[in-house]
């Protein structure tokens, strides 16, 4: 079986290894890095962190039979607001025509441009290949979590969500977007900017031009990159699109993955999200959902069958064995019908 729970600092080692997986995600393979948040999403689920702009959940997938860390999975409360914007490029496409000519061509634009519409961040979903593909669909399921979280804790989420995604992997990361237009204001390497961008990228906006800048100006195997998708993405893709993100005119500045975005209220899966108690052991469990317990700093989720009488629900034994539950528990549940 599998369990999602909170990422403690014991699981340090699990999150480097997690990381390295990683391309051109939020999830850095830096120790000290994982360290920090592994701890601020320790300080978050205690509800100590006050600054929600430095709060972060990170979500780790358990396999119950080896005791492994699996995968993992994250949001960030507050990555926009006022005074600290969403910086992105901005895509636009742009016609010219030469009557002398009688031809004409449509070009690709991209402009740094800035939002500060409070909003939180989906990130960091890694799965270890040997259980991608799995029958039990693990990264729908740690994808999911996060919003069976944000349905069980509203005050601590915008009302605005957005996730960035990674484009394909470059066969030369010389012809990368960074190394191709970034590092041509901005004298970092990829690395560097990626790790000062944690803290701010007001740099992007001070360094880049005002201008829009024609895409057709870089190589072909870097415009390539620009608004797509890698493979290793295409599934938390269509995950996102399911549940209501929609692609928009914005790539990520550094590695020109695509930003999707969606209000909250257009995410199903979290206005089905309600708390409720854990009953007394039923007969039958003719629902499927998504079934939590959370407090004092612990969080457990597993995907189950559980019956309902009004604010009350019951699971099976085992299930509630995994969750560490007992009737008269709080729990969450999310309905998967």
């Amino acid at each position: 079986m599998f369990v999602i729970r909170q990422a403690t600092m014991d699981d340090h080692a699990a999150l480097m290894r997690l990381a390295k997986m990683a391309h051109f995600t939020g999830a850095p393979a830096d120790g000290d890095e994982i360290a920090r948040r592994a701890n601020a999403s320790s300080e978050s689920f205690a509800g100590r962190i006050r600054d929600e702009r430095e709060r972060r959940f990170i979500f780790v997938l358990e396999d119950t039979e080896t005791g492994g860390v699996v995968g993992m999975s994250s949001i960030r409360s507050c990555v926009a607001g006022p005074g600290w914007p969403l910086v992105f490029l901005q895509v636009r496409r742009r016609e010219h025509y030469s009557e002398d000519l009688q031809a004409g061509h449509v070009h690709l634009t991209l402009q740094v441009a800035a939002d500060e519409t409070k909003a939180s961040e989906m990130g960091d979903l890694v799965l270890s290949p040997p259980y991608r593909g799995h029958k039990e669909k693990l990264g729908s399921f740690l994808s999911l979590v996060c919003f069976h979280f944000i349905g069980l804790h509203r005050p601590w989420f915008a009302d605005h969500l957005v996730a960035r995604l990674a484009p394909p992997r470059p066969a030369d990361s010389r012809n990368s977007l960074w190394e191709q237009l970034g590092r041509r204001f901005v004298n970092l390497r990829y690395a560097e900017a990626d790790r000062f961008s944690r803290r701010s990228r007001q740099f992007i906006r001070a360094l880049y031009p005002r201008e829009e800048m024609y895409v057709s100006l870089l190589p072909p195997e870097v415009r390539h990159l620009i608004g797509n998708v890698g493979d290793e993405e295409k599934p938390a893709l269509a995950i996102l699109r399911k549940l209501g993100f929609r692609e928009s005119d914005r790539v990520d500045p550094l590695h020109g993955g695509p930003i999707v975005q969606a209000p909250v209220g257009d995410v199903p899966f979290v206005s089905r999200t309600r708390a409720a108690t854990l009953g007394d052991p039923a007969k039958q469990h003719p629902f499927r959902g998504f079934v939590s317990t959370s407090g004092g700093g612990r969080f457990r989720a597993v995907r189950s069958r559980y019956a309902e009488d009004g604010d009350r629900i019951s699971i099976p034994g085992d299930t509630a064995g995994l969750l560490g539950a007992h009737v008269s528990d709080a729990v969450g549940v999310t309905s998967l019908e």
